[in-house]
């Protein structure tokens, strides 16, 4: 084999390499993280990552790392800090850093090459010598970051984190002691710095496109719809976490004539912005069902038949409840919804058992009524599966575990909201949690 072809097969494994450690998560500081400590290792300098704002001006450094001089004792670090453009580093300066010596992370404020890289295509390198206005890794612990300047004319690298055409996202900047950068290393540098681009911009879209459907399912779901004053309602929505996938749960009320309401709790399945779109869909088409005064049973059909016949909707559950407070009464139909609970007037709890028909959407059909008084003082629970379901539990004991709940005594439907979710461990559920809650209003005595 030739220096030539040996050199191209350190290329080929370097990138194999960085495919494996670069972009493992959706975090773009994890991601820089990675980027630095992968160039540091196979470029054997210091290494910086700063990432720039919406508006291309350099944000904050979000990574560094370096390794100990060749021959040295190997060692790896990396650090992330958020600053302020312009900013300094936290900890005193230190100056005069010797390369023999063990070097650690530091963090720093962008400089001057991070606006010069950035400016540059996806495919250019900017080759300069470090100077008095280039911060470097200095002698400081890795306890505590400081910045340094480095001794001039220092060989170093700057390219830009960017794709092809796109806007770059920020600047790698590697510098070290000893000789230039060969052909074959800044090829490295490159390859890398786009795999990170890569990475960041999909983690990036995928967070605004999991923003909005965040912000659309929270606005449907934000209050539910006002039911008759003779029923008091309690909602809430939870959902997963933080940059969870939002899912397509949702609940809505729906005044029906004679005094009598219509509750509603549903889940489309799936997960993003598509699963709360089509939440959305349900939603209007369920209020225009219930509007024709249609028993739940028949809502129902009627949405399963409209959903079947578009083939882009996704499947749903869906759990319906008439209430009629004049005659004390609550009529149910399921479309594969879990059952809801009734907490008595001592707080205990009860699992109503229902016929389960199939999810909207399969065009099977199906759905049967069932009918159980509400007495007076009892506060129904409609949920969705995110409330009970843990990973690898029986449906039957996440049930069981709410049915063995006690509530303080004549707990109404906010306080029956915040307990359940409280003693059920909701606000750290692996899926999103909608509820509904809703007590007939008692007539004062005359």
């Amino acid at each position: 084999m030739t220096e030539r072809d040996e050199a191209l097969s350190t290329r080929a494994r370097a990138l194999e390499q960085a495919i494996g450690e670069i972009g493992t998560t959706l975090d773009e500081t994890t991601t820089c993280r990675e980027l630095a400590v992968f160039l540091a290792h196979h470029l054997h300098g210091a290494v910086t990552v700063d990432l720039l704002d919406e508006q291309g001006a350099p944000a904050r450094r979000a990574a560094s790392a370096d390794v100990l001089p060749s021959g040295a004792p190997a060692r790896r670090a990396a650090s992330a800090d958020i600053l302020p453009s312009g900013a300094p580093a936290s900890g005193p300066a230190a100056s005069g850093a010797s390369p023999d010596g063990p070097v650690a992370s530091g963090a720093s404020a962008p400089g001057p090459a991070v606006s010069r890289a950035s400016r540059a295509g996806a495919d250019e390198t900017q080759a300069f010598r470090v100077g008095a206005d280039e911060p470097r890794a200095s002698r400081a612990g890795a306890d505590e970051p400081r910045a340094s300047t480095a001794p001039p004319d220092v060989p170093s690298l700057a390219v830009p984190l960017a794709v092809h055409d796109e806007a770059p996202l920020g600047t790698v900047i590697v510098t070290r002691h000893g000789p230039g950068f060969s052909a074959d290393e800044v090829a490295v540098l490159r390859q890398a710095a786009r795999l990170a681009a890569r990475h960041l911009g999909h983690a990036r879209r995928l967070v605004a496109t999991e923003d909005t459907a965040l912000h659309l399912q929270r606005a449907l779901v934000a209050e539910p719809g006002r039911p008759h004053p003779n029923l008091e309602i309690a909602g809430g929505y939870l959902p997963a976490g933080p940059r969870a996938l939002v899912g397509g749960d949702w609940f809505e009320t729906v005044r029906l004539h004679f005094g009598r309401s219509l509750l509603v709790v549903g889940d489309v399945m799936g997960h993003g912005l598509d699963a709360a779109v089509d939440m959305n869909a349900y939603r209007t088409a369920l209020r225009e069902a219930a509007a024709t005064d249609l028993p739940p049973h028949r809502v129902l059909r009627h949405l399963d038949s409209v959903v079947a016949e578009d083939d882009a909707r996704r499947p749903a559950t869906c759990l319906l409840v008439q209430v009629d407070p004049a005659r004390g009464t609550a009529t149910f139909a399921s479309a594969g919804h879990l059952p809801p609970a009734v907490f008595g007037p001592d707080g205990s709890a009860e699992i109503v058992d229902l016929p389960v028909g199939p999810p909207l959407g399969t065009g099977v059909g199906g759905y049967e009524p069932t009918t159980r008084p509400l007495a007076p003082g009892e506060t129904l629970l409609i949920f969705t599966d995110g409330l009970v379901e843990r990973r690898g539990e029986d449906i039957d004991l996440s049930l069981a575990r709410l049915a063995a709940l006690r509530l303080p005594a004549g707990s109404g439907p906010e306080r029956v909201v915040e307990e359940v979710l409280h003693r059920l461990g909701a606000h750290h559920a692996e899926d999103d949690v909608a509820v509904l809650a809703a007590r007939v209003r008692t007539r004062p005595a005359s």
